[in-house]
């Protein structure tokens, strides 16, 4: 059974949904943007009797607390540092990460910080490499270097419904299987008052991630976590290329093209539990411990 719970980090409260039990293998889920804990929902479901999950929002995201961006520095460095304080706050000393968009970056910085902490990785549509960035994502990069009037303008005219909509059915084999539900949940959000000017915080400093990848290399490269990849083979803002880029410095891999898009959980969450349960059943998280 899911349950939901709030703790104090600093000045922020951060909402997180747990269930399974306890003493089972730890799997921290970290979600993208638009979203929020709301996209593993029934990934939790699938998995509560395997594993102990933890879903945390990031501050600014979901049922977090949403301050103003000049009380709050929205940075992923900053949401990085709160998300590991969270870690500690709830006794977590040992865990798999699964990442996803926005969740790639915070959780790339703690396990690179931490890396005695992570049994293993989880990677969707979460990039690290140069080779997933697509035109998409080259047309930010002005954005990322120098903010301007017009940029940040067009930027947040990006932050609508129709924009939203399309990150979820962009890409997808089958529009019925993917619910509204998620968009108007991730809208609701983005639609609190000065909540899109939070967000253009973080898409200013998106650059930084771009910057470490060197970095997050090395700590794959240096400490083998074993990685599971599922990945929706047809988005349109992480390609594909950036599943098989994660090849070139893990020896302990497997990646999963899936016929989807940005949000893969929507159509394959049947199909990545079972890639979890057998890939983080395995006795390659015994090797690597």
């Amino acid at each position: 059974m899911i349950t939901y719970h709030t703790v104090k980090i600093g000045t922020v409260d951060i909402f997180y949904r747990e269930a399974g039990p306890p003493a089972a293998p730890t799997i921290v889920l970290l979600h993208g943007f638009p979203s929020s804990s709301h996209m593993f929902r029934d990934l939790i479901r699938e998995l509560e009797n395997d594993f102990h999950l933890i879903a945390p929002d990031h501050p600014g995201f979901g049922n977090s607390s949403c301050p103003p961006r000049d009380e709050f520095t929205y940075t992923f460095d900053h949401l990085a540092e709160v998300t590991e304080d969270f870690l500690m706050a709830i006794g977590l000393g040992r865990f798999s990460l699964y990442l996803q968009d926005y969740g790639g970056p915070v959780g790339f910085r703690i396990a690179a910080k931490h890396p005695e902490w992570i049994e293993s990785l989880v990677i969707q549509n979460a990039n690290a490499y140069e080779e997933g960035l697509t035109p998409l994502m080259d047309q930010r990069r002005p954005f990322w270097k120098q903010r301007s009037r017009e940029a940040e303008r067009v930027v947040l005219s990006t932050f609508t419904f129709a924009r939203t909509q399309w990150k979820y059915l962009n890409g997808v084999r089958d529009r019925t299987k993917v619910s509204p539900d998620a968009w108007n949940m991730d809208q609701f959000f983005l639609d609190r008052p000065g909540n899109k000017l939070i967000q253009l915080e973080l898409q200013a400093d998106y650059g930084s991630n771009v910057d470490r990848y060197p970095e997050w290399q090395a700590y794959l490269r240096e400490h083998q976590p074993p990685t599971l990849v599922v990945w929706g083979k047809n988005d349109d803002i992480f390609g594909p290329a950036g599943a098989e880029a994660y090849k070139r410095d893990l020896r302990n891999i497997e990646v999963h093209l899936l016929d989807t898009g940005h949000f893969a959980l929507e159509e394959y969450c049947t199909e990545i539990a079972g890639y979890i349960r057998r890939f983080l059943g395995t006795d390659e998280l015994k090797k690597a411990a």
